[in-house]
């Protein structure tokens, strides 16, 4: 084992371990399981560290791996009640007690359509939306092109604003 390799996982668990256990949390919803696979994207990390490009972002390819756990637990769990109140979480939580009741009962609502739309729809808004990632970090954690994360996330907003048309939360633009 290299002392280097062991320094620089402890260094990147430093800077990005709280980033990705909050992106697991949003995704599992499980405070313990979000730290049990924030642990596993490290121990992963330390086992494939000789496959990381030096040309890559570490931030990035850590996030990638996190992405690939959780997706795999996700699918060994029911998608849909690990999604719940996915909304909830990304909102400020410095609102007056009346917006936070109106925040709540629509984010229930975008929860809601936000889980009727395909998973890679539901990835890309998250990603994007909710964490905030660039296209390019985006691209590198689904392992897409720039050009499909962009085309992805165009047809996910559109597919997430029809489900809310249909569910009655907005009303088609005149």
């Amino acid at each position: 084992m290299s002392n280097e390799r062991i320094s620089e996982i402890t260094e990147w668990y430093q800077q990005h371990s709280d980033a990705i256990f909050r992106y697991i949390l949003l995704m599992v919803r499980n405070h313990q399981q979000a730290e049990d696979l924030t642990q596993e994207t490290f121990i992963n990390a330390f086992k494939y560290y000789d496959t990381f490009e030096r040309k890559a972002n570490p931030k990035t390819w850590l996030f990638r791996i996190a992405h690939n756990l959780t997706v795999d637990f996700i699918r060994k769990q029911k998608p849909l009640e690990l999604l719940k109140e996915l909304v909830l979480l990304g909102k400020n939580t410095s609102t007056l007690p009346e917006e936070m009741v109106e925040v709540r009962e629509n984010s229930t609502e975008l929860y809601h359509a936000l889980g009727q739309l395909k998973v890679p729809y539901r990835e890309v808004i998250i990603l994007r939306k909710i964490r905030e990632f660039s296209i390019e970090e985006t691209g590198e954690i689904l392992n897409w092109s720039q050009s499909k994360v962009k085309n992805t996330l165009s047809r996910a907003i559109a597919a997430l604003e029809k489900q809310l048309n249909k569910e009655g939360i907005i009303h088609e633009k005149n």
